[in-house]
């Protein structure tokens, strides 16, 4: 069943100069999804959240929103507010903006839930800049926002404040949209369930996590023997439905098939084959990190060569 939409774009420019920050980018935020948006540094993650913000105006394109911009929350990568507010005149006055109220008490609890519940009249120009970073979660949350946009959200958090605005995501995911950039690609792959590739200013990837693990990694299987590998490791070495075959010593073998089915299926029957003592075969667990790598770097696919376009369901190149 196709998502309509929350947020789109289509041809959209923004040049720096000769440089370009975003070319012709077309993203597809469906609606009630956690939309991870990950690239190099300087791949313009960051220029493409201003211009759907209004921050930055593009050269060429449209942006569409289907939402309310004062239902859009937003939270940057560098949040600033005025040093002699208090936290939570800070919250409390993010609700005004947009043209809602708060009470004391849903301060204190947005606080609470980024971690902030001790600082609530304390003066936010002694706050580091983790706890910034959580002020300005808190002030994007009381809004009750519909489409929340997440500019490198835990980037100056601790690994504990990181747990803790994943799991803010997650619960933003079930009564909103939210869409991320990091480069922390383990937490992407933790809470989004659609991710957009950025190299260079363009959209080479758009589709689902799976999607992009799928088809840009070959299934692996790590396997563990008593005794040696070396029996399994030559019949496996000489099989073409085999890629690669590494021995990790220690009775360990790495490896690598052209389709899962070929392993499922071929590992057996190659152990059974030499009459090798099996304890185990596990599939060794795609990570987006390495779809990542394998996408963008030198050998990874280009615009030209990733399949299906990047505003396709299933993912695919710009």
């Amino acid at each position: 069943m196709t998502v309509d939409p929350i947020l789109r774009t289509r041809g959209l420019v923004r040049r720096y100069g000769p440089h370009a920050g975003v070319l012709g980018v077309d993203v597809e935020v469906p609606k009630g999804s956690v939309y991870g948006l990950v690239g190099p540094n300087g791949a313009g993650k960051t220029t493409l959240l201003g211009l759907l913000t209004g921050l930055r105006r593009p050269d060429s394109g449209e942006i569409v929103l289907d939402v309310a911009r004062q239902h859009v929350g937003l939270v940057p990568d560098v949040p600033e507010f005025e040093k002699w507010l208090t936290a939570g005149e800070v919250v409390s006055l993010s609700a005004v903006l947009v043209g809602q109220s708060s009470t004391p008490a849903r301060v204190a609890d947005e606080l609470a839930r980024v971690g902030l519940a001790d600082v609530v009249d304390r003066r936010v120009g002694g706050f580091s800049r983790g706890m910034t970073q959580r002020l300005a979660l808190a002030a994007a949350s009381v809004t009750d926002p519909e489409l929340v946009l997440l500019d490198e959200p835990s980037s100056a958090l601790d690994p504990g404040g990181r747990a803790a605005v994943l799991d803010l995501i997650a619960e933003w995911s079930e009564r909103a949209t939210v869409m991320l950039s990091s480069h922390i690609l383990a937490d992407v792959q933790r809470v989004a369930d659609t991710v957009g590739v950025l190299r260079a200013g363009e959209l080479i990837y758009q589709g689902p996590v799976q999607t992009l693990l799928d088809r840009y990694l070959r299934p692996t299987w790590l396997v563990r023997l008593r005794g040696s590998a070396e029996p399994l490791r030559d019949r496996l070495s000489r099989a073409d439905w085999v890629e690669t075959c590494d021995d990790l010593g220690t009775g360990r073998l790495r490896v690598s098939t052209r389709t899962v089915e070929d392993g499922e299926r071929g590992i057996v029957t190659a152990a059974a084959a030499v009459d090798a003592r099996v304890l185990s075969i596990v599939p060794d667990e795609a990570d987006l990190e390495a779809a990542f790598l394998a996408l963008t770097g030198p050998a990874g696919a280009g615009p030209a060569d990733a399949g299906e376009p990047a505003n396709g369901a299933s993912g695919g190149a710009a």
